[in-house]
């Protein structure tokens, strides 16, 4: 199992920037797809992206050219780079490891979830 602690999240005016950054423990990180999940009040969880660990990526459309994926293996550390944020990215932010080392859309293909990080975009 992996433990993951988001952090990063906050209120920043549209077409503003933030970093998040997802900190895994427990077994080894740099063999799992780790993914972006959001959620907005009263809407389902939806994907956001997910970094494979070659480093491929794979993004819903609409933060396609906005958001960044990333990782870093010797840190543990996956980051989501959100830039020209939009107040329809307003959500909670979730962190997952994968089960497999492929890039999925499918949140039924991630075993671990962090608790959430809140990013809110005013217009």
């Amino acid at each position: 199992q992996v433990q993951l602690v988001e952090s990063g999240g906050g209120l920043v005016q549209a077409g503003g920037s933030l970093r998040l950054s997802c900190a895994a423990s427990g077994r080894t990180f740099g063999n799992n797809t780790m993914g972006w999940f959001r959620q907005a009040p009263g809407k389902e969880r939806a994907f956001v992206g997910s970094i494979s660990t070659s480093g491929y990526t794979a993004y819903v459309t609409s933060v396609k050219g906005r958001f960044t994926i990333s990782r870093d293996n010797a840190k543990n550390t996956v980051y989501l780079q959100m830039n020209s944020l939009k107040p329809e990215d307003t959500a909670l932010y979730y962190c997952a490891a994968g089960r497999s080392t492929v890039v999925t859309a499918n949140p039924l293909d991630f075993g671990s979830w962090g608790q959430g990080t809140q990013v809110t975009v005013s217009s």
